[in-house]
């Protein structure tokens, strides 16, 4: 039976848009075409701008856009920032057993994505809300303009859950969120290297070259972090060839197929075991701190640094009338905010060292309750295994030897990996890769992923007899 709360959801559920489940078997080309669309359709809406809107050159949020998939003064001004967000509040409620989800059972698994959906419409409608409250469009707009760009964020903010339900319910590959992000970073490092305004290669080439900066602000990046640096585009390839190199370091565990005599597999126990989610929630968890802090401190009147004990310890902003900037400089939105570049590193270096510790730490304590809550634990796997016929040579067909050996690695893996991840984002953030460290290790993350899915897809094609051993 479903916990007390989830069933609250019941009624709720039978009238949420809902993207059924195929009743058929999706062909692979298929899959494809329906992942080309909802990515068409992301990008398109990615450069529609919101109706009554004035665009603005500046953007307060800057780089956290890049972890939601989110476009200033456009359609996706919220990006998938409250599906992340609803996300991330009920697997923590799930985690700490405060409601009570088997994930197991259909019916607990349909009422939590009821209550996921109705969690995103609710924080679509705040944030919408918020940015309209916080004069992010004007200090002075109409009842009707309000009402229209209120109700333009709340559609678009359905559009994406469904456009993320329908990949996921087996119409596309992957999630629907990962396709966005993936598309966000992809989108950044290239207007960060080519952009005519102020890309490496194009802005900042042409303002050294004009003597407008110095050789070391195009190599090593200016103070206000202006321009990208050469030292961030190796940064970025840099991360992108770890990463690579982390995702193919995996404990194998021999195993045996008992359908079919003499099979022989490995089950990889992978060092980033819990893949990209720790660093998304993290990530997701320090814009939000960032987001709202910043909402209540525009709400007072933007008090000078120092002179409000309560943004001294929630966050602490400086203004600059003439450019529109808004920076932290102080309180816990300061120190979940990285320095962009080495300049930034050497200037504010308490900033970059709780920063790193921060991330680090919830990077480590999210893998571990993503363990329960994405059924990755031990005994859940040994049962995943023994229902698809495997068992581990020279033990008894049983669930116990299974999983006191999966208890030996998966605990200190995950861990372990959500140690390195935390640094990965953390140190390659410091040195100025395009599209922020964290975006890179999600994009990468990500596209191995895809690359896995594919593989997977193309075998059971080609193999229909291993779609059983796969799981599926």
């Amino acid at each position: 039976m479903p916990g007390r709360f989830l069933s609250l959801f019941k009624p709720i559920g039978r009238i949420l848009p809902e993207i059924k489940k195929p009743e058929r078997k999706v062909s692979f080309n298929e899959k494809i075409f329906w992942t080309a669309l909802v990515l068409v359709i992301f990008l398109v809406m990615t450069e529609i701008p919101l109706y009554g809107v004035a665009q603005s050159a500046s953007d307060q949020f800057g780089q956290l856009r890049v972890i939601f998939a989110s476009n200033r003064g456009t359609l996706m001004e919220l990006g998938i920032g409250p599906i992340v967000t609803a996300g991330l509040i009920l697997q923590l409620l799930s985690g700490s057993s405060i409601i009570k989800c088997d994930m197991s059972n259909s019916e607990d698994r349909g009422l939590f994505t009821s209550a996921s959906k109705v969690f995103t419409i609710i924080l679509t409608g705040i944030q919408a809300g918020a940015y309209i409250l916080s004069g992010m469009y004007g200090p002075s707009l109409s009842g009707p303009v309000i009402l229209v760009i209120f109700a333009q964020l709340m559609i678009t903010g359905v559009i994406v859950m469904l456009m993320d339900e329908l990949v996921q319910k087996g119409w596309g590959l992957g999630s629907g969120i990962s396709l966005f992000i993936m598309a966000g970073v992809a989108q950044t490092i290239l207007w960060s290297t080519f952009s005519p305004p102020t890309g490496l290669f194009v802005g900042s080439l042409s303002s050294y070259l004009g003597g407008q900066i110095t050789l070391g602000e195009w190599a090593f990046g200016s103070a206000g972090g202006v321009y990208p640096s050469l030292i961030g585009l190796i940064a970025t390839i840099s991360v992108f060839i770890v990463v690579i190199y982390l995702q193919g370091i995996r404990i194998e565990l021999p195993m045996s197929y008992a359908g079919y005599k003499g099979f022989r597999s490995r089950y990889p126990i992978k060092l980033l075991y819990v893949s990209n989610l720790p660093v998304i929630f993290a990530s997701a968890l320090f814009a939000n701190v960032y987001f709202f802090s910043q909402l209540i401190w525009s709400q007072f009147g933007k008090p000078a640094p120092g002179t409000n004990i309560l943004f001294q310890i929630m966050g602490d902003y400086s203004y600059n009338a003439t450019s529109g900037s808004i920076t932290p400089v102080g309180g816990l939105a300061f120190f979940v905010t990285p320095p962009r570049n080495i300049q930034g590193v050497i200037a504010e270096p308490l900033q970059a060292s709780v920063y790193l510790a921060i991330i680090v730490a919830f990077c480590a304590i999210f893998s571990l309750i993503w363990l329960e809550v994405g059924g990755l634990g031990p005994a859940k796997v040994a049962k995943q295994l023994m229902d698809s016929g495997m068992q581990i040579p020279g033990y008894r067909r049983s669930g116990r030897p299974i999983e006191a050996i999966l208890k030996r690695y998966i605990p200190v893996v995950t861990v372990l990996g959500g140690i390195i991840v935390g640094l990965v984002a953390g140190v390659s953030d410091f040195f100025g890769a395009f599209g922020s460290g964290t975006g890179i290790l999600l994009s990468v993350g990500i596209i191995y992923q895809y690359y896995e899915l594919l593989m997977r897809e193309r075998a059971a094609e080609m193999f229909p007899a291993f779609r059983r051993i796969l799981g599926e």
